[in-house]
């Protein structure tokens, strides 16, 4: 599938709510997903899409939601690096660049990072390094290219993913992994291989889970949670983000677990797996 195609026939799946489990997931998970998603989010307001790219098939959960666009917080670092790496900013997942001693949130965060680090740890500061560098002319040149979200970086080059003007939704974020996982994404091969291998949280020699998590932080409150990424497993590919938000509690951690309960009582992920 080519990408101007991947781009018409995507949203059409989307909008269409093909609520079909794709082959591969257990045939007893099947017969009541949807009460897989009501059990795992419980409590929360919060929404998910699973795609399979083998037989072009999706799950949604809370579709009103899964449609709303949000700001990507932490899950954009998944841009920035391929934008980083196409334009030589990075040369590699390896690029240090050097902590300058200003006050920090995480005490991880108060050391020099290398990319493969920093999206780990979730270093705001050396991604906002990262896009002064790249540069408001081709940031805005690689979001229009990729069509991702609304492609609006007015709140400023080191803000504008962080709580601001720049918003995607959880189906958008499915298309632009999708599109990563394809290949199809206006980078070249170096920068999105580098960036599918620092993404990847766990693998064995069955499966393989690759994701970002994002958080936003108002007020003292935790109000915005995501992950989003893909499983590969039994020669098959799942792509796959999820949000949640409220007045508090809801930061990309709870995303993750939530998420991870999901994908493992639909048979995508191993029923025993426990990401250390």
């Amino acid at each position: 599938m080519n990408n101007s195609l991947l781009k018409k026939t995507f949203p059409l799946i989307i909008l269409a709510l093909m609520l079909i489990i794709s082959a591969g997931i257990r045939a007893e998970a099947s017969a009541d997903y949807e009460k897989v998603f009501r059990e795992k989010f419980a409590g929360t307001k919060g929404c998910m899409v699973i795609y399979s790219l083998n037989d072009d098939t999706c799950l949604m959960y809370n579709p009103v939601q899964c449609k709303t666009r949000y700001s990507p917080c932490s899950t954009f670092k998944i841009f920035n690096s391929l934008t980083a790496l196409e334009t030589g900013v990075h040369k590699d997942e390896n690029s240090i660049l050097k902590y300058d001693g200003s006050p920090q949130m995480f005490d991880s965060w108060k050391k020099d990072h290398t990319m493969a680090t920093a999206i780990r740890d979730s270093v705001v500061w050396y991604y906002q390094k990262t896009a002064e560098m790249i540069g408001e002319k081709r940031m805005q040149e690689y979001l229009d290219k990729a069509d991702y979200g609304n492609r609006d970086i007015s709140a400023g080059i080191t803000k504008f993913w962080l709580g601001s003007s720049l918003l995607i939704s959880a189906a958008e974020q499915v298309d632009f992994l999708t599109k990563l996982c394809r290949d199809q994404l206006p980078f070249g091969k170096h920068a999105t291989d580098t960036v599918k291998k620092i993404m990847i949280l766990s693998s064995d020699k069955d499966f393989q889970l690759a994701g970002k998590t994002g958080s936003s932080y108002k007020n003292g409150k935790w109000v915005l949670g995501w992950f989003v990424g893909f499983v590969k497993k039994d020669n098959k590919t799942w792509v796959f983000a999820a949000n949640i938000t409220g007045d508090d509690n809801c930061d990309g951690k709870r995303a993750k677990a939530i998420s991870i309960g999901v994908l493992k009582d639909l048979g995508i992920l191993p029923e025993g797996f426990v990401l250390k």
